[in-house]
């Protein structure tokens, strides 16, 4: 208890947390405090690329193996499975309309890159280095979410007409989703470059990652802290709590993953990680084509102005306590 406490006092007093509050605050004081669009989206860009080079750079070094394709098997599986068990909990727990609960269920089945890039830093800072393939793991693990939360939707729904199906367009938006594109891109360039790639790229991609990602979550900040303004009223107490236990249901799985699978401690966290938070770029704009009748700003008010949060404070010190005492 003494070792969670230190790193989860440690992890809230570090700068990208610290940024992420910022945010917040300024967010909800109604501060003129902003971050132009077009800057918002560069970091973004940054971040994803950076992260995945870094990821395909070190599977260059460690070699391809059966630990990469089995991996990005079970984070499959993870991802479609999670949204079934959010769907139990939350037809139990509320009384959301259907369609509203499928959708939810999709969005925790997938992942928040940011949480994922959060991680991995704690990890470096601790001195954990995890399997290069998370990477790829975290980029497999949107589309089966959506698959399920709308298998869900068409299995539950008495009024088929609310529910848009999986045609080219939604499809086109699934598998060609920009973050996805970039970070499975960037993952297979590092790659194919390897060392000399990494050498050439270092100083744009590895010294200024940390400063770049404090002003991404002080981005973050401010949209959280502005979601959680305008989309309070929907959180209702069953919905607020669904918000903090499922993350932690959801790293259980991610825990079982990495342990059957023997990864390294990191790279358990990582899935921990991956299994406990929830998507609010992907999912939300699928979800608006397949669900048109489910209300976005549910989902979105749970994942950003919740499960974010909790993960980047609470829920990352905890899965790494956890992940220490179980492998």
């Amino acid at each position: 208890m003494d070792s969670l406490l230190h790193l989860t006092l440690e992890n809230l007093l570090s700068p990208t947390v610290l940024f992420f509050v910022l945010g917040v605050f300024a967010a909800l004081t109604r501060s003129s405090l902003t971050i132009p669009e077009a800057i918002a989206k560069a970091l973004s860009i940054y971040l994803v690329m950076a992260i995945g080079f870094k990821g395909g750079y070190q599977v260059s070094k460690a070699g391809i193996d059966l630990g990469l394709f089995l991996s990005l098997l079970a984070g499959m599986l993870l991802s479609f499975a999670v949204p079934f068990l959010a769907f139990a909990m939350l037809k139990v727990t509320t009384r959301l309309p259907t369609v509203d609960a499928a959708s939810i269920a999709a969005h925790y089945g997938s992942i928040s890159i940011v949480t994922f890039l959060a991680g991995t830093e704690v990890l470096k800072l601790l001195g954990h280095e995890a399997e290069g393939y998370m990477v790829a793991v975290a980029a497999v693990m949107e589309v089966p979410a959506i698959l399920s939360g709308l298998w869900i939707a068409a299995r539950a729904v008495t009024d088929k007409s609310s529910i848009g199906g999986m045609d080219n367009s939604l499809m086109r938006e699934v598998l060609l989703n920009g973050s996805i594109v970039l970070l499975t891109g960037a993952f297979l360039i590092g790659v194919v470059t390897g060392e000399k790639g990494m050498a050439t790229v270092s100083a744009f991609i590895v010294d200024p990652f940390k400063g770049v990602l404090c002003l991404f979550l002080l981005d973050m900040g401010l949209v959280a802290g502005r979601g959680l303004r305008t989309s309070w009223k929907y959180l209702k107490p069953g919905l607020l709590i669904f918000g903090i236990y499922m993350p932690v249901l959801g790293a259980g799985l991610g825990l079982f993953c990495g342990w059957a699978l023997g990864l390294s401690l990191g790279g358990t966290v990582l899935f921990m990680i991956l299994g406990a938070s929830a998507s609010y770029i992907a999912v939300p704009a699928a979800m608006r084509m397949a669900l048109p009748d489910s209300q976005p700003a549910i989902p979105l008010a749970l994942s950003l102005g919740i499960t974010f949060p909790f993960n980047l404070t609470i829920g990352i010190p905890l899965y790494v306590t956890v992940a220490s005492r179980v492998l």
